[in-house]
């Protein structure tokens, strides 16, 4: 062993627990963006990357005279002010970590203890990140790059996943048959679309559109607008806070968002069973049972949610829920793949 090796042992080591710490601090900031969502605090903080021109909620309070010169007639709610802030607070200390391990990652890149591209598009996927947090708020929470918010938070929630998989030592997969490992690709990529338009129904507050369940507004063909439920740019200057659409176009987003949980449904079941079925190495099992785990609490949350009336608590909880469905996915899918 050459005398430099437990350095990059070290780096390596040092790469893995980092990306277990943003992994887990990834979920908490999709969750708090949820939440920050759900509870109409997405405008909280009117600018960017401050609040009212301040760092803080307390310098604006504190400064009431400067915020009016600032942004006349504005009014600052301290709980929805603070709400924003800590979810930029801890995308920020996200982002400072997935620097890190990029910078890891090029300084060892010689012998490739770290994956350089993996680490690098990570570094590229925060900064687009930051970009739409940006643009989320400055464009008036316009759903189309709201929902782009959620998918990118989630995509960097997966790669990171898969980064601390990656770096995990004696980690046992296998190149699976053909079929399992397409089956895995199919059910992540389903999953991804219905987690997209997850986003879309929230961000056009579409969620209330079908109080009911099985059916929708009591029936099961509801009358909708499929023409106005889907169009992705409305112009700029137009603020989306509570939303712009019509309620049948509401209710043709809710209902495509229950036709694509089917779906997506379908097909992490199929890859679960078909991994069992094929594969008997005890993380793949482990890896298909999480997969249909999560599957069903992310489902009775769903129906719970409708049942219950939407509260806050249940509906932040069916976006944590996806993103574990997420990270099962891709565990199951690192599984098949050596």
């Amino acid at each position: 062993m050459s005398a430099d090796a437990p350095r990059h042992v070290t780096a390596t080591t040092l790469a893995r627990r980092l990306a277990l710490a943003a992994m887990l601090l990834c979920l908490i900031v999709v969750v708090l963006g949820a939440y920050v969502r759900l509870s109409d605090a997405g405008l909280g903080c009117p600018d960017w990357p401050g609040c009212y021109g301040h760092i803080t909620p307390s310098g604006a309070l504190a400064n009431d005279a400067a915020v009016q010169a600032q942004f006349p007639g504005a009014e600052v709610h301290a709980g929805k002010a603070w709400r924003e802030m800590i979810h930029r607070y801890a995308a920020t200390a996200l982002g400072f970590i997935i620097v890190v391990i990029a910078a890891i990652a090029i300084a060892t890149r010689a012998r490739g203890h770290v994956p350089l591209r993996l680490s690098i598009a990570l570094l590229v996927v925060v900064v687009f990140q930051g970009i739409l947090g940006m643009l989320t708020v400055t464009w008036l929470l316009k759903p189309l790059i709201v929902t782009a918010h959620l998918v990118f938070g989630l995509t960097t929630l997966a790669l990171l996943s898969w980064l601390w998989l990656t770096l995990r030592p004696r980690l046992h997969t296998q190149d699976a048959p053909r079929i399992v490992r397409r089956w895995a690709i199919v059910a992540i990529v389903a999953l991804v679309l219905q987690i997209a338009l997850g986003g879309w129904t929230s961000s056009n507050y579409a969620a209330m559109a079908c109080p009911d369940f099985p059916t929708c507004q009591g029936r099961w063909w509801p009358t909708m607008d499929f023409r106005d439920a889907f169009v992705l740019w409305h112009g700029l200057g137009i603020n989306y806070e509570g939303g712009v659409l019509d309620h049948p176009a509401r209710v043709a987003i809710h209902f495509v968002h229950r036709l694509g949980a089917i779906v997506a449904s379908v097909a992490l079941l199929i890859a679960a069973a078909t991994a069992l079925a094929r594969i008997r190495t005890p993380g793949t099992v482990r890896a298909a049972v999480f997969v249909i785990a999560a599957l069903a609490v992310q489902l009775l949350i769903g129906i719970f949610m409708v049942w219950r009336g939407f509260p806050l608590w249940l509906a932040t909880a069916h976006n944590a829920g996806a993103a574990l469905l997420l990270l099962s996915a891709v565990l199951l899918n690192r599984r098949v793949r050596a």
